[in-house]
């Protein structure tokens, strides 16, 4: 419970609907569609839409989106998978051939085709209430109008896109060449030009037309072989979501070429430890954590990929196995780090670099009276994608395209019209076929770590959601620990001396939303997370 002496945020309580996302005017409008008569498909979207202004290092329309929606009377919620894929033109033996080790992360060749708009456009086709002109009539209105900026959103604008801004893009997202700073106003006129198009033709807005042609007129003219038909083609796919058992609870997750399986491993692995028992923010619960996401993400890279390569469904089934889950937890020294540990597991499946770093998304989660639950996730990959953006309308590219291998023969292997392995992954939890929570935690590579200690938060410590996000982050990555400041000094030195080599020199991991259903109350409850600017709102 939360003490009521020091700082901090309060849970939020609501009965007839409820919003949590990292920008409290994106939670106050999908607020407004729900008291205007909207269900959670209009508000998740809705809101989701103006994150791509609000917060352009994290999102926009040139990226790529994933959702779970829980229908109520359903048994199990519905995944839609709306990434985008490589252009039909580029390989994996082109760039080897040009001398890349793996996909250079600034290039054009990073740039996937935008999975987004095609994905909000089957979602609401299927599931909403509302059109293309009311969804993005408050997203226009900022474009035009312009907004102030948040304090973390300028924070993200000054240390992670000043710098990687090229081109177009610094004409479109920068104020005299600088980052706008907290409460300057910022605005986007050329972009509203292209949002009004969507909003008047929907996806053919922006997938044909003047839109699509400045894009790939733009990626053409920085090295990239995007056709017109690439992005003509462009379809999301509704997906059978994956699930896995934590302590009689079933965490629900999208299947590849997102990561979700991930944390499932990492959930199958961590149950088998008595977490509850420890301090869930000492040194041996970090420990614990950190060699099976060591684990876990090492499976990761050398299994997902794109759900249509061959064998995609037995790496999946094999990944996720009692073999492995025991094999890989019997490896853990509950006491010290283990060096050795990869290199075990090589004996179970084999072994490729994937390259997908810890990075930058939004997530929102929307729960509407008659309890539709929607767990939306949207992204750019690295802060403002790759820094490329389209000459006339300023759409920001992502670099999703990064997540792909160029290891010749690799699951995960750069083809033309495959999609890469993907960290963005939105998350359910249930009891049987009863939704309780709704969450995500974005940050890149982080995100199935991240999914594995708010399970573990809520359910071995009994944490509320806003606790759920509020506590502090360790994560393994490039051979160090990266441990938050809001871990105890004598737990770090602890960590230290189990063999851990610690990295104090990180900004804050990741970010995250939670909303639990409160069935016995009738009631939901929200949480936001302090490294963002965002609220749970509810009515």
């Amino acid at each position: 419970m939360r003490d009521f002496h020091l700082p901090g945020r309060s849970t939020a309580y609501a009965a007839n609907g409820m919003c949590a996302t990292s920008h409290p005017f994106a939670a106050q409008e999908a607020v407004n569609v729900l008291r205007e008569g909207g269900n959670a498909v209009d508000a998740a979207a809705t809101a989701a839409l103006m994150l791509g202004l609000l917060e352009p290092a994290m999102t926009g329309i040139g990226g790529d989106m994933f959702a779970l929606v829980w229908k109520p009377g359903e048994s199990k919620p519905r995944g839609l998978n709306g990434s985008g894929r490589a252009p039909a033109a580029l390989n994996a033996a082109m760039l080897r051939e040009q001398g890349h080790e793996t996909i250079p992360l600034d290039s054009a060749h990073a740039v996937s085709v935008p999975g987004a708009i095609d994905a909000f456009d089957t979602l609401l086709r299927d599931h909403g209430t509302r059109g293309w002109d009311q969804v993005l009539a408050p997203s226009i209105r900022l474009a035009r109008e312009g907004h102030p900026v948040a304090p973390k959103a300028a924070y993200d604008w000054a240390n992670e896109g000043v710098g990687k801004l090229s081109g177009a893009a610094r004409q479109h997202f920068l104020l005299n060449d600088r980052a706008p700073k907290a409460g300057e106003r910022f605005a986007y006129p050329a972009k509203a030009e292209a949002l009004e198009l969507i909003a008047k033709q929907g996806r053919a807005g922006f997938y044909e037309g003047p839109v699509a042609e400045d894009m790939v007129a733009s990626l053409n003219a920085l090295g990239g072989v995007h056709t017109l038909d690439d992005f003509a083609k462009t379809a999301c796919t509704w997906v059978e979501p994956i699930s896995g058992d934590y302590r009689g609870t079933t965490l629900w997750e999208l299947p590849p070429n997102g990561q979700g399986a991930t944390a499932i491993l990492m959930a199958k692995i961590l149950a088998g430890f008595d977490l509850g028992s420890l301090d869930p923010f000492g040194a041996e619960r970090a420990h614990l954590e950190a060699e099976t996401a060591r684990l876990a993400y090492h499976a990761r890279n050398s299994l997902i990929a794109d759900a249509d390569t061959p064998g995609a469904a037995e790496r999946l089934e094999h990944m996720l196995s009692d073999v492995t889950v025991d094999a890989m937890r019997s490896q853990i020294d509950p006491a010290r780090m283990r060096p050795d540990l990869l290199g075990e597991m090589d004996k179970l499946h084999a072994l490729g670099p994937n390259g997908a770093p810890h990075r930058d998304t939004i997530y929102i989660t929307v729960i509407d009276k008659d309890r539709m639950a929607v767990s939306l996730i949207y992204s750019v990959f690295h802060a403002f994608g790759g820094g490329l953006a389209s000459t006339k309308y300023g759409i920001n590219f992502q670099n999703r395209g990064g997540g792909f291998s160029l290891v010749e023969g690799h699951p995960n292997e750069l083809k033309g019209g495959n999609r890469p392995m993907h960290t963005i992954i939105p998350a359910m939890l249930s009891n049987g076929e009863t939704p309780l929570a709704t969450f995500g935690v974005m940050g890149g590579q982080y995100q199935s770590c991240g999914h594995a200690r708010a399970i573990s938060n809520l359910l071995d410590y009994g944490m509320d959601p806003q606790e759920v996000m509020d506590g502090a982050r360790c994560f393994p990555q490039d051979g160090k620990l990266d441990v938050e400041r809001g871990y105890a000094a004598e737990v770090v030195e602890q960590l230290h001396v189990m063999g851990h080599t610690i990295n104090r020199d990180i900004g804050p991991i990741g970010g995250g939303q939670m909303i639990l259903l409160d069935h016995a109350n009738g009631c939901l409850v929200g949480g936001s997370d302090p490294r963002k600017d965002g609220v749970a709102l509810g009515w």
